[in-house]
């Protein structure tokens, strides 16, 4: 058997929390987690965007049903997405680092001309995509938060940490989350403190949530700042 590829086009879905203001504006892309759509995702951003701070939700490019009883599918079965699979994987981070670049450089591109900032949020699955994406895209965006959850496995030790030191991260863990419990993200904050990045730890109430009050607050003050010292382009020693 003989395993092929062709590229082909595909048109990918975003929605977004959009009310056109006077400059300057922050631009945040949110990327949601397994199972979930952009749609009921974005819902959890709507109480901390306004004019000065707009929020965008692309959808993963694989949806699919997340009932699991079976048979035919009518207007109440729910629908989710995933960013990628254990399946093809390398093609699957390839097409959605390209589309989350055109994406932003569409936006970009509107009437409202480039934002002041650029930040990235990425939620449970949506982490690694958010790493890998800041990593091998085009985009490079003031600061990234990584909200219950933490770098892929596979993150580019080499070039990654000098990124992160220029972007600093937010980690935000749920008080009450069983799937990511704060206790992993202190041990991601500590290996970005290895690494010499400008890391924060916040935590919320809830448990594996977006929080609508702890996103007005990070919007708010979105960076750690970036870390002085040497070229943060230059390979770790």
């Amino acid at each position: 058997m003989i395993e092929g590829h062709l590229t082909v086009r595909r048109t990918a879905r975003y929605f977004a929390l959009w009310e056109p203001g006077p400059a300057p504006w922050d631009l945040w892309i949110v990327l949601h987690g397994y199972r979930q759509s952009a749609a009921r995702f974005l819902k959890r951003f709507a109480d901390g965007a306004g004019p000065g701070i707009r929020v965008v939700a692309p959808e993963g490019l694989s949806r699919f049903y997340v009932d699991e009883d079976g048979g035919v599918h009518g207007p109440e079965h729910r629908v989710g997405a995933s960013w990628m699979t254990r399946e093809d994987r390398e093609n699957e981070i390839r097409d959605y680092v390209g589309y989350l670049d055109d994406l932003v450089e569409a936006l970009g591109n509107g009437p409202d001309g480039v934002p002041d900032r650029l930040f990235v949020l990425g939620f449970s699955q949506g982490c690694h995509t958010a790493a890998r994406w800041i990593t091998m895209g085009r985009a490079r965006p003031d600061s990234l938060v990584l909200w219950g959850g933490n770098l892929p496995l596979d993150f580019d030790v080499e070039k990654g940490p000098g990124i992160l030191r220029m972007l600093g991260v937010t980690l935000v863990a749920g008080r009450a989350d069983r799937l990511v419990p704060r206790a992993a993200l202190e041990r991601e904050r500590d290996r970005l403190e290895e690494w010499r990045v400008p890391v924060r730890l916040m935590e919320h109430g809830g448990g594996h949530e977006i929080e609508s009050a702890m996103f007005r607050h990070i919007a708010g003050d979105p960076a750690p700042g970036p870390q002085a010292g040497p070229d943060p382009g230059a390979p770790d020693a």
